[in-house]
């Protein structure tokens, strides 16, 4: 097997032939503005749809399930406004009767996915941003070439430049025993010349989701890989310290999960041309709990900007709090102003975010913001404890999101991303409590104390402001 090649200079030189491709393809793309591009939708969709078991929610059923939702002095007609205009931006129904398990680091999600991949009778679906071969890469693959020896249907999505770190003869290996295996965009030599028509090679698979056998989900921001450090560089901000990396998954279990299963096969026919080997993808599933869940997707090159626009009618809708943690934050225009409004009409905003980053660049981006936010009331926190990756947030004690959706203009504008939406009160205590602890683990950044800070941290704000669309 030929060695790895020096990860610094791979990424070196993969980072500019990006961006370089990105000016030269993306032209100058923008997020299309919310309230225009949505408000037909929302006033066609006065109430949400629910469905459960094959079976759709009459209006009173969904009124009753919005008023038992609701909290002390959170009104359920606006939850129920709400819920409408996601359902209006995305186009998909909220699905009731499951069960999701809040898992809150990779170890945690690691022995949760390999353990129902062991118990696979039927089929297993696998869509990744990064899959290395190390330990945690080498043990899935062994588990993925057994389970299709037992005669499992196995198949497999990586992202070619997530995974551009993974020698070919692992993914080889992985075919020629049975898994059913392809690239996303596949990167080549000549996959960044300009010639019209081509895809762009900024257009990545940033998606984390493992489905097995149809009847369980997991979701997050976790790709498998034993370190990121590996892959990463340089870990900015933190003096030289190993540092855990912080991710966020759930385990879904319920009717949700064939909502998830339809975005996997729909990538699968849309990049491979073909409908995936058959088997029982769809079985027939029985309500396992009581959460409400919303599977959202953004897909690439495309208007499709349903996770992010999702993720605005949330903060718009607030009435009570806004607690964020995000890995990559540069926000565009219209996040920052849905911020800095719902602070000022008296909503508690706390953001969470990295003190330690492996992209310099987005670290300093994000931080052109602070200033805005700081000054509008919403309060920001920077994590010390670990290298933060989680892509999470929780509002008004009802709404919680986890996925692989980072708040940057290039997750929202060039991915394929994934987030599931949980519309639970008990689901938004477990969110409630990991925040907490994030907190727990963060240093407050003030705006006495930002104003503060020293030349060399202006200059490199300075410096990456004209990036931040690249970011």
């Amino acid at each position: 097997m030929a060695p790895f090649p020096s990860i610094k200079t791979t990424r070196f030189f993969l980072l500019f032939a990006f961006l370089a491709a990105a000016f030269l393809l993306s032209g100058c793309a923008s997020v299309p503005n919310m309230d225009s591009t949505f408000r037909y939708r929302a006033q066609a969709q006065p109430v949400p749809t629910i469905i459960s078991d094959g079976r759709r929610f009459t209006r009173v059923e969904v009124r009753s399930v919005m008023e038992k939702l609701k909290r002390k002095d959170l009104s359920a007609e606006n939850l129920a406004r709400h819920m409408a205009l996601e359902q209006a931006i995305c186009g998909c129904p909220l699905v009731a009767g499951n069960k999701v398990t809040l898992l809150i680091d990779r170890p945690a999600a690691y022995r949760a996915m390999f353990q129902a991949i062991r118990g696979a009778k039927n089929n297993i679906n696998i869509e990744i941003f990064t899959l290395l071969a190390d330990k945690a890469g080498c043990g899935l693959a062994r588990l993925l070439m057994q389970k299709a020896a037992d005669g499992v249907c196995v198949n497999l999505i990586y992202d070619s430049f997530g995974s551009i770190c993974t020698p070919q003869s692992f993914f080889d290996r992985l075919r020629q025993s049975g898994v059913h295996v392809f690239a996303f965009n596949p990167i080549t030599p000549l996959g960044v010349l300009p010639f019209r028509g081509r895809r762009s090679p900024v257009h990545r698979d940033h998606r984390k989701l493992v489905i097995v056998d149809g009847s369980v989900a997991f979701v997050g921001s976790a790709n498998i890989a034993g370190t990121y450090a590996r892959t990463a560089g340089p870990i900015i901000g933190t003096e030289g310290k190993k540092l855990p990396w912080l991710d966020t998954e759930v385990q879904i279990e319920g009717p949700a999960v064939a909502e998830f299963q339809k975005l996997f096969l729909k990538t699968w026919l849309v990049e491979r041309g073909q409908q995936a080997t058959k088997a029982n993808y769809f079985p027939v599933l029985q309500p396992q709990g009581n959460e409400l869940i919303r599977a959202i997707a953004n897909t690439w090159g495309g208007k499709n900007r349903d996770d992010y626009f999702a993720f605005l009618a949330a903060i718009r809708s607030a009435q009570d709090f806004i607690d964020i943690t995000s890995a990559y934050f540069v926000p565009d225009e219209q996040l920052v102003r849905a911020l800095t409004n719902a602070s000022r009409r008296g909503v508690a905003v706390t953001i969470v975010l990295p003190h330690g980053s492996d992209s310099r660049l987005a670290l300093y981006g994000g931080r052109n913001f602070y200033m805005q936010l700081l000054d509008s009331g919403v309060k920001l926190y920077e994590y010390r404890g670990a290298i933060v990756h989680s892509k999470t947030a929780v509002i008004d004690g009802v709404w919680s999101t986890v996925g692989s959706m980072n708040l940057d203009l290039w997750s929202i504008l060039r991915n394929n991303e994934l987030n599931a939406v949980i519309v639970s009160p008990r689901f938004a205590k477990a969110m409630e409590a990991l925040f907490r602890n994030e907190l727990d683990n963060s240093e407050e950044i003030t705006l006495q104390g930002w104003e503060r800070r020293s030349p060399m941290e202006r200059l490199l704000e300075l410096l990456t402001n004209p990036l931040v669309y690249w970011l």
